[in-house]
């Protein structure tokens, strides 16, 4: 039984994540529409936020939802993971993974609402949060190892600040064209 719940864990944790990666990406497509002209503009902001609704309530949220059930029963199944520390830092990564996942949930009411607070390029820097996340959890979980968490930490930085420069290149790039 542990096997299956794990599969189911492991399953819909991709799939939550590949939601939180597309929903960020099509913000940012959605963002952008509002400077192409009508009726191009309007044809793609209905178009966003139909694909932007199906994504976020039929698959990510179902995803973290099914995510976190098969967690709570795996820890269930082996309680003793929770007096293991690299199991302590995982679950605050995955607190910060909510975090995120909320986040996302305002920014995504707020483009249905047609409120625009944030640029495109803003969108594309947010979208590394849960690819940051991501790396950290999974080196925590296959590395089962929270004691040096500190290089840890500074590879996570080192990762971040790599992304950032290449946002930055990649910024230039488009901005030539």
């Amino acid at each position: 039984m542990y096997e299956y719940i794990k599969s189911l864990h492991l399953i819909f944790v991709i799939t939550w994540f590949a939601g939180l990666f597309y929903i960020v990406r099509l913000f940012v497509y959605q963002i952008e529409a509002r400077d192409k002209p009508s009726p191009e503009k309007e044809i793609l902001q209905k178009q966003y936020k139909i694909m932007t609704y199906r994504l976020w309530y039929i698959i990510t949220w179902p995803s973290a939802v099914l995510a976190t059930l098969f967690a709570v029963w795996l820890l269930y199944l082996m309680p003793t993971w929770l007096q293991m520390p690299w199991m302590h830092v995982k679950l605050g990564f995955v607190v910060l993974l909510f975090a995120y996942h909320f986040k996302c949930q305002n920014m995504y009411t707020q483009l249905q609402n047609e409120e625009e607070k944030y640029s495109s390029n803003f969108m594309r820097l947010w979208n590394e949060g849960a690819t940051i996340i991501l790396f950290a959890v999974v080196f925590l979980v296959i590395l089962k190892n929270a004691f040096n968490w500190i290089y840890g930490v500074i590879g996570i930085m080192l990762f971040s600040v790599l992304i950032m420069l290449g946002f930055q290149f990649y910024k230039r790039i488009r901005e030539k064209k």
